[in-house]
């Protein structure tokens, strides 16, 4: 039972349990025997431990606030995705990329296949499948968050042959079929 107010304050803020009360009260009967008096001391130690459990608080609603903006960055994002995917994609020719270290395949149509090996369109994660979208979708989606955007072939279009490279001549072609 808490015997005075200090510490039934004390109690209420969280600042202290049972134990460090019950060990206040005796601190304080000992101090009203011999004489002395430790309150500065105590309300100190009470005043960093009040700024201690705010910076504590404020650091976990801080890491809340983070995780709870990337959630909604990422809903943003398989929005976006869904609303600009191409919807018209399904054909016989294969196409085959590489998905979190697993080559996948897919049946795409031709146009989509020649945008794809172009650079005009890319292959993006959505849920548990892929979507197409076009490169400035893409971009934007990749500026905002990384891990989305699984083949982007306008970058291996850009790419320029060393000047000393003896087979800068023969480029072999992204649309090879066997």
């Amino acid at each position: 039972m808490v015997k005075n107010a200090l510490q039934a304050q004390l109690l209420k803020a969280g600042l202290v349990d049972n134990k460090k009360a019950k060990k206040l009260s005796k601190q304080a009967q000992h101090e009203s025997r011999t004489g002395q008096s430790q309150e500065a001391e105590i309300k100190a130690k009470i005043a960093q431990d009040q700024q201690q459990k705010l910076q504590k608080d404020q650091s976990l609603n801080q890491e809340k606030q983070r995780i709870l903006d990337e959630k909604a960055l990422q809903a943003a994002i398989i929005q976006m995705i869904s609303q600009h995917k191409i919807k018209d994609f399904d054909g016989d020719i294969n196409y085959q990329f590489i998905d979190d270290k697993k080559i996948k395949k897919v049946y795409i149509n031709q146009q989509v296949y020649n945008a794809l090996v172009s650079g005009s369109l890319v292959i993006a994660k959505d849920h548990d499948s892929y979507a197409y979208l076009p490169k400035a979708l893409a971009e934007r989606i990749e500026q905002k968050m990384t891990g989305f955007i699984l083949v982007d072939n306008s970058q291996k279009n850009t790419e320029i042959t060393a000047e000393d490279d003896p087979y800068a001549a023969y480029v072999i072609p992204d649309d090879l079929m066997w």
